[in-house]
């Protein structure tokens, strides 16, 4: 996680929030929740930080969810006036649709109430959830209505609320085994007049297309017919991941089959690369047939793993659109710097293009420990 997220909920914050709080209940006990606040806090990334603050709330405010929740409330600040860009200050309130999520699950409108307000100022994509899992009938007819709201961040919530895979959020297993009740959501929210919402939207689907990959391709060929320019970029970008896996079916839809005919070789200007150092390659593509070809060139490089066997990951290329005869280049640099999600290791990598899905071996280029 990046520094500047890990260390956002700093003693400052902290002091911000209790001010807040202050001047909605003044007798909110300032002192006691700075202490228990601020108490350990370092030793915590962001979420863990979030939930610290969170529980200090909690034992400060009043046993009540519904006093808490009103001076929640009362406490907070103006509304987004964008609907990006807003940067990390909008992670003040995450302590709060914690708050909600944890304390509010048996106080259903009042929650709701405060996670509409809270989601117009930063974001109730992780609170909503526990309501979907308990109250799963009543939230999904709220999120109905909401998907209907003037206000964009509501309306974005809806859909990432109730994405199955939403990261840094538990999944949703009741919509990984059926996802019909978020393809409702989703029909609601396919022409949305904003790109915010929009991706937030291809998003989902890209979620739902891991665990139910004909139901992504059967959606996304049916909101083909007649699509606006909007709606055929939320059905590219639903598809990527699908694109990534070979699936034939998604790159039909996308207008991509075939490709058969495509002649792709590498050239590596070293094959030997050190870690923490990367690795260039260009790509040769010729159309060696009589026909236009058109495809999609991604590049899966095979990376060892602790254990000496290979992994693939597969690394975006390019569209090619190609007459007889004619060819392209593909330029590609793969890292190897150290990173905490990833760790390489010493081996051979093999490397091939993917063209449309169909595997083409390109060689392979050693990394050296």
């Amino acid at each position: 996680m990046p520094e500047q997220l890990k260390t956002f909920f700093d003693r400052s914050v902290v002091e911000r929030i209790a001010t807040m709080l202050r001047a909605a209940h003044p007798s909110f006990p300032r002192q006691r929740f700075l202490a228990e606040a601020t108490e350990g806090l370092e030793a915590h990334e962001l979420m863990g930080r979030a939930r610290h603050i969170m529980r200090a709330m909690h034992s400060s405010l009043p046993a009540d969810f519904e006093d808490a929740a009103g001076i929640l409330l009362r406490s907070l600040g103006p509304e987004r006036e964008r609907a990006e860009g807003q940067g990390m200050d909008v992670f003040i309130y995450l302590p709060h649709t914690l708050y909600v999520a944890e304390h509010g699950l048996g106080h259903f409108e009042t929650s709701m109430r405060a996670q509409y307000e809270l989601t117009r100022r930063f974001t109730a994509e992780f609170s909503i959830r526990p309501f979907l899992e308990r109250h799963p009938r009543e939230t999904l007819v709220r999120l109905s209505q909401w998907a209907k709201d003037p206000n964009v961040h509501v309306r974005r919530l809806v859909s990432e609320g109730s994405r199955p895979r939403l990261p840094w959020a538990s999944r949703l297993r009741a919509f990984q085994e059926d996802p019909r009740p978020v393809l409702e959501l989703l029909e609601l929210l396919k022409d949305d007049q904003e790109l915010y919402v929009r991706r937030s939207v291809a998003n989902n689907l890209n979620d739902i297309g891991k665990d139910h990959p004909d139901v992504l391709v059967d959606t996304c060929a049916r909101w083909k017919e007649g699509a606006s320019a909007e709606r055929l970029w939320i059905i590219r970008h639903a598809l990527r991941s699908a694109v990534k896996r070979g699936d034939t079916r998604a790159l039909s839809v996308l207008g991509f089959s075939g490709g058969g005919a495509l002649e792709v070789t590498a050239s590596f200007p070293s094959k030997r690369v050190r870690i923490g150092e990367n690795i260039a390659m260009t790509l040769s593509v010729t159309n060696r047939s009589e026909t236009r070809q058109q495809a999609i060139v991604d590049l899966a490089v095979h990376f060892i793993k602790s254990n000496g066997k290979a992994s693939p990951k597969v690394f975006k290329g390019g569209k090619v659109d190609l007459l007889p005869g004619a060819s392209c280049t593909l330029e590609k640099t793969i890292s190897f710097a150290t990173m905490t999600t990833r760790k390489h290791y010493a081996g051979t990598h093999r490397v091939e293009a993917l063209v449309n899905g169909r595997a083409t071996d390109l060689g392979s280029f050693t990394v050296l420990g």
